[in-house]
């Protein structure tokens, strides 16, 4: 007799296909909403420090590279221009302050001074000249003055006599008045006189005060002229070594024209050139610090320059205490 095999519904298979689906749909439910999502790094135990939290200002720190440059340059920029003649040293030299480093020739300003000394004997000689005239014109009137208040004198002498005389009918009217009018002719000579050498006394002095002027002028402008002269040898304008200089003997050289710098050699700093994203953070006072031959030296910033190129700026930093000895202008920190 047949019998009506029936279908198992839960096979063991399909309760393993179920069961794993749902523990999967559990596992991902987990890791939407419960798993621990921040990013996690494997670090060796060895790598790994331990230290107490302590209150305090956040401090920043950013590598950078600087180039140690002179503290101090100064350009020699020719205040007058011509042809070399001598060189007295090299690039690469140290000089003290004062030291020539080159000579230049120019006949105009040789011709300049010479025109301008001669100007000055000349405008020297007038004024002696003026002055011996005045002196003599004074004498002169001082002379004739004295003549003139002698001549005076007697007139007036006669005159009075000759009025008392008059009075008592003693002299005619006529003899009388000739000797009012010679004695009137005296005064008016006298005070005329007077004028004239006052006049002459003030416009003497004012020809006098024109010359020493000018000479003073002409002294002055001969001055600036030996000065020009005398920069035709350039020196050095301060202790340092000469780290360029463009001359050769026959080179002319035209004024303001460079012709290299000096260094001070004493004290150097260091430039550096940091990206723009710090420029807000970067203040003068800031201290910042390198190794070099094994120690470590301190700097601190001067100067923070605001332009901005290609993304990054300038600082300026000085060395704070001691100095690394061997480091060279030029070399990267």
């Amino acid at each position: 007799m047949d019998r009506k095999i029936e279908k198992k519904r839960w096979t063991t298979r399909k309760m393993l296909m179920y069961g794993g689906g749902g523990l999967l749909f559990i596992f991902i439910i987990y890791l939407l909403f419960f798993a621990d999502k921040s990013a996690r790094l494997n670090v060796e135990s060895e790598r790994i420090t331990v230290s107490q939290v302590t209150y305090g200002s956040f401090q920043e720190f950013i590598p950078i590279t600087g180039t140690v440059e002179p503290i101090e340059t100064f350009f020699l920029d020719v205040s007058e221009g011509g042809r070399v003649v001598e060189k007295f040293v090299e690039e690469g030299a140290f000089l003290n302050e004062g030291d020539p480093i080159i000579r230049m020739d120019n006949a105009q300003l040789t011709l300049d001074v010479i025109y301008n000394q001669a100007n000055v004997f000349s405008q020297i000689n007038n004024l002696r000249g003026t002055r011996l005239s005045m002196e003599q014109s004074k004498l002169s009137l001082q002379s004739n003055l004295l003549d003139i208040e002698y001549d005076l004198l007697d007139k007036k002498r006669i005159y009075e006599n000759n009025k008392i005389l008059f009075e008592k009918n003693l002299i005619s009217k006529i003899e009388f008045d000739r000797s009012k009018e010679d004695y009137d002719y005296s005064v008016k000579k006298r005070n005329l006189t007077l004028e004239t050498y006052k006049q002459d006394s003030l416009f003497r002095t004012q020809q006098v005060d024109q010359l020493e002027q000018s000479v003073e002028t002409l002294q002055a402008n001969l001055s600036v002229t030996k000065t020009q002269l005398e920069n035709l040898t350039v020196r050095a304008p301060i202790k340092g070594q000469l780290t360029a200089l463009n001359a050769e003997i026959g080179q002319s050289i035209a004024r303001g024209e460079n012709l290299g710098r000096i260094d001070v050699i004493d004290s150097n700093k260091v430039r550096a050139s940091i990206d723009e994203h710090y420029i807000a953070r970067v203040l003068p006072g800031q201290m910042g610090e390198f190794t070099f031959a094994g120690n470590t030296y301190l700097l601190i910033i001067k100067t923070v320059f605001p332009q901005v190129t290609n993304g990054r700026f300038n600082v300026d930093m000085h060395f704070v205490g001691e100095v690394p000895n061997g480091v060279r202008r030029g070399q990267t920190l």
